[in-house]
This record gives structure tokens, sequence and C-alpha cells, in this order.
């Protein structure tokens, strides 16, 4: 028996700017039957600055609107920095909806770094927030972890997605921090605790002074959607979704021109 497409509600992915698309990249390939909607709060961005209860109100205040306007059958919130803050809150808020988070992805580096030094690097949001605190002190007890927020570089990460040249001394001031020696042994693993940062990975990987795995949480989080929205035997793709929605309401050209890259029509 075949589906509907129309019959099938959307996944909205959320984030502060155009991050959360290395998330959205891997949840397609894992949920191809599901029509997807992009929601940017550009209006918001960047979201490291904002102190914390105006930051929370905003985002469950947006929430109220958009799941009351798409109906989404689940919500991936694909930024550490909302996540950690209004994750409790927004399942409060609305407790008949599916949330699927995006945190700090220390328990897998502390599963896998050898030499037991481990950086997350992150915007100083995520980097002051109790959540990732409480994930270092649950996982990575064992572990030397140093804390690295970034003012700049999800900021970069849009700037380089969208073609623009980023110096390389910009880049290496702010990832210099996750890198450490002690008693000759260095830094193995850096979290990267931003959906922004994987745009730059490449070029975080020719920076580096020397190798380290790069930690990008964008498959893990695309595993756990699929659990939580379950495959509907012969659901076919629908059509009308797969659109980008930005809070600002005027996203620049390249912007558009990217969402269009990325197979998403603008609303």
């Amino acid at each position: 028996m075949t589906t509907a497409g129309h019959d099938l509600k959307p996944v909205l992915v959320f984030d502060s700017g155009i991050g959360g698309l290395t998330v959205l990249r891997e949840a397609r390939v894992l949920m191809p039957e599901r029509g997807f909607i992009y929601v940017a709060d550009d209006a918001g961005f960047p979201y490291g600055g904002w102190e914390e209860q105006p930051l929370r109100e905003r985002i469950v205040g947006l929430f109220g609107d958009l799941l009351e306007r798409y109906g989404p059958e689940a919500v991936i919130v694909a930024c550490n920095t909302a996540f950690t803050l209004a994750g409790t809150d927004l399942r409060h808020a609305f407790p008949d909806m599916r949330f699927i988070g995006t945190v700090p992805a220390i328990k897998p580096a502390a599963e896998r770094t050898r030499s037991g030094l481990v950086s997350v690097l992150a915007t100083p949001g995520t980097v002051k927030r109790a959540y990732t605190r409480d994930l270092i002190q649950s996982f990575a007890t064992k572990c030397d972890v140093r804390l690295v927020g970034s003012e700049n570089l999800a900021r970069m990460a849009e700037a380089y997605i969208r073609g623009e040249t980023i110096p390389d001394e910009a880049v290496l001031a702010e990832i210099s921090p996750c890198f450490v020696e002690k008693e000759e042994e260095k830094t193995d693993i850096v979290v990267l605790a931003c959906t922004h940062y994987p745009f730059l990975a490449n070029v975080f990987r020719r920076l580096a002074p020397w190798p380290v795995d790069w930690l990008d949480p964008a498959e893990a989080i695309a595993r756990q959607a699929r659990r939580l929205v379950p495959l509907i035997e012969g659901a076919e793709h629908p059509e009308g979704f797969d659109f980008a929605v930005f809070t600002s309401g005027k996203p620049d050209f390249s912007t558009r021109r990217l969402m269009q890259g990325f197979g998403l029509t603008m609303s």
C-alpha cells in the first residue's frame, strides 16, 4: 500500500542561521520520504551574544507560531545554543511535539580519545551553559576537556559558505586555543559544538598545528530523528515542502542561491 505524500507531515529544522543545513543534509539521506521546512532565525543571529532569558523567550515564542503554522511531525533543533538553553522549555511548552536536540558531542569524544585531551569548540553561550558542564560531568570525568568559546566563527562560517574569503589568520586565531599539549600528550579530538562549524572543517584541517578528529554531530542527530520518526511502508516524498523560512523576511541574494543549492525554495 502506498501512502500519499501529502498525508505525511514535514520535519521542521530550526537554526539561528544557515548552520543547520549540515544537519538537514544528513537528515534527508536517512528520511527520504519526508518533506522538510528549514527555519533560520536570521533576525536573531548570532545567538551567542544574547542574554539567556530574552533568547529563551524568543525561541519559545517563535515555536508557538511555527508549530501552529506548519504542523510538523517532528522538530530538529539544529543549534547547540538554542537547544542547550531552551530545549527543556520547548518540551514543556509543546508536550505533544517530538523535539530532536543538538548537544555537544562530549560523550562520543570521551569514548574515542586516546590522549584524554578533548576540546569543545562552541559559541560563548554553549560554553557557559550548565547543560554543557553536566555533559562533561556525566561522560568525560576521566578526560581533560577544554571549552573554547568563539565569538566570531559562526559569522565566519556563514560568510564562507556564501562564497566570501575568510583570512587564514582569522580562523586560526579562533581555533588555536583548542590545541593543548600536556605531559607529552596532545589534543586528539575537537568537538564541533555549533552546527555552523562543519562548513569550515576543511579549513580547520588545513590550518591545524597537528591532525585531530573534528567531531561533527550532524549524522548522529539525523539518526536520532530517524529513530523518532519511523519510516512508513511505501511512503512517497510529498510535494509542497522543502522550503526555507527566514525570520527577517529578507535573505540576501547569496543566501537565496545557497538555499536553492540545497534544494530548498524560499517561502
